[in-house]
């Protein structure tokens, strides 16, 4: 049986945030409508993070995630008015990518659910590590010469090439 605490019932909140935000980001066809529910959406996730006391996790997706990429989308649709012009669209092939997602979602369901349920219905209960990790690890692990420096530095300049890539194909070709 369900208990209902105070945790329950934030579960079920962040859940309905994250499954509406989500529901609201694939059949909004507004831009801007769909990237505020993105980040409703991006709020339940940070509080899922909260709830699995993963306070530092939490705080990145609110800074990273709602933060700057929300915000960037946003920018980036409201400086480039050609993608906020609605047409309709047919594509011959809806039925199969639909059936596609339905069969990877299933499998993706399949996947997590069967590893913590297992095939008959009772919850697997594996030893959790003894092992915590925190934000010191976490940053001793990025900079540390043998471990994640160089993964790193190449996701840094991906981003920066990125950034000059928007620059570019933003800028006004009339200057």
């Amino acid at each position: 049986m369900l208990e209902f605490n105070a945790s329950t019932v934030a579960f079920i909140v962040f859940a309905l945030f994250s499954l509406g935000g989500a529901l609201g980001v694939v059949t909004t066809r507004n831009l801007i409508h769909a990237t505020l529910y993105l980040i409703l959406s991006l709020f339940g996730a940070a509080g899922f993070f909260v709830l699995l006391s993963a306070p530092f996790l939490a705080a990145v997706q609110v800074l990273v995630y709602i933060g700057a990429i929300a915000i960037l989308i946003v920018f980036a649709v409201m400086l480039t008015r050609s993608m906020t012009r609605l047409r309709e669209l047919y594509n011959r092939q809806w039925l199969l990518s639909g059936i596609v997602a339905v069969a990877l979602f299933v499998l993706l369901m399949v996947g997590v659910i069967l590893p913590v349920w297992g095939i008959n219905g009772s919850q697997v209960n594996k030893p959790i590590s003894d092992t915590v990790a925190t934000t010191v690890d976490l940053g001793k692990a990025l900079v540390d010469q043998n471990q994640y420096v160089l993964p790193f530095e190449v996701a840094s300049l991906l981003l920066t090439a990125a950034m000059i890539g928007a620059i570019v194909i933003a800028r006004d070709d009339r200057e």
